[in-house]
């Protein structure tokens, strides 16, 4: 880990700390993360001609998770080892995929949280047509995000001859002055944080208020309590996932710019940072937990009922197709 520097003292941050913490998590988050976000890939796509509820940007959301999922073992072999033996190329590549799943994420679950409550609003708005335009919305939003998140590996110095066997946030970054830094952070917080999480807040709050309408039938009740379910859902997501990351960022940031000097408060970012960081990834597993307590479709494809509905229709088939075949020819 770096050395610190403040007011002439060094301050060392606990690099057994950090890398424990990060390897515990990531092999907390591999398998659930693996198993649901496949489980869920699965489900959306038999139920997708089923359901108009946002599904689109629910499989979008299973793929980012996944594609962040599938780079964690390298991740923990580094954090464990505290050394890098594959190519510069992957080192970058499984640096970038973390903060396109991240930022995937918000963006995805934003759309979640939309789409459900213009359906509950305006449900008879919503038609085949929309459907492809979750598509096309989807399509420009993974644009979007991978372009936006290149310069998280290209500002890596991967030059330094002292960082030979070192990769992700052991890297130095490129000093490319204090007047494009603090843009780059702004423009980061401003739409990859604060932007979506004023639109999901919108969208609880506009359908909270759809709820006390006087004139809503008890199904269309019941349609706007679930919409209003999978959208608080988002929003806790939002707050207990990246909302510490959001927040600890610009102040880490101030660290390496050598703007905070007092040790202890460099030490203290430093150190929670990468906390921070951590539960930004646990978003990979509890995205599935959000699919089975806000999605019917997920619930039922799981439930005991409908696998035992499924096999009795298997077996009046196969019962079926062997007595036609059984019958004696004339």
């Amino acid at each position: 880990m770096e050395m610190l520097t403040g007011n002439g003292t060094e301050c060392n941050v606990d690099a057994t700390f950090v890398n424990n913490i990060y390897a515990i998590t990531y092999t907390i988050i591999m398998i659930p993360g693996l198993i649901g976000n496949v489980l869920a890939l699965w489900i959306f796509y038999a139920y997708i001609k089923e359901t108009k509820r946002a599904v689109i940007f629910m499989i979008n959301l299973s793929i980012a998770d996944l594609l962040q999922v599938l780079s964690l073992p390298l991740r923990i072999f580094y954090y464990l080892n505290q050394s890098w033996p594959f190519s510069h190329f992957v080192c970058m590549f499984c640096f970038y995929l973390k903060y396109v799943n991240m930022y995937a994420s918000i963006f995805f679950l934003m759309c979640i949280s939309v789409r459900r409550f213009l359906y509950v609003i305006y449900p008879f708005k919503f038609n085949d047509r929309k459907r492809v335009c979750d598509v096309y919305i989807s399509v420009v939003g993974w644009i979007f995000v991978c372009v936006s998140c290149l310069p998280f590996p290209l500002l890596r110095d991967s030059n330094n001859t002292t960082t030979n066997n070192r990769c992700f946030v052991d890297l130095p970054l490129v000093d490319i002055g204090m007047a494009n830094s603090v843009l780059l952070v702004t423009l980061a917080e401003l739409f990859g944080f604060v932007t979506p999480l004023i639109i999901v807040l919108y969208c609880s709050w506009r359908t909270i208020m759809s709820l006390r309408e006087p004139d809503s039938i008890s199904q269309d009740l019941g349609e706007k309590k679930k919409a209003l379910k999978m959208i608080l859902t988002c929003a806790v997501v939002f707050l207990i996932c990246f909302a510490p990351y959001h927040l600890s960022f610009p102040l880490d940031f101030l660290v390496k710019a050598n703007k905070i000097t007092q040790c202890k408060h460099r030490k203290a970012i430093r150190t929670l940072h990468p906390v921070a960081l951590c539960l930004a990834s646990l978003n990979s597993c509890l995205d599935p937990v959000i699919y089975y307590f806000t999605t019917d479709e997920f619930k039922r494809r799981l439930s005991r009922q409908d696998i035992a509905d499924s096999n009795e229709l298997q077996m009046y088939c196969n019962k079926a197709f062997v007595k036609r075949n059984s019958r004696p020819e004339l």
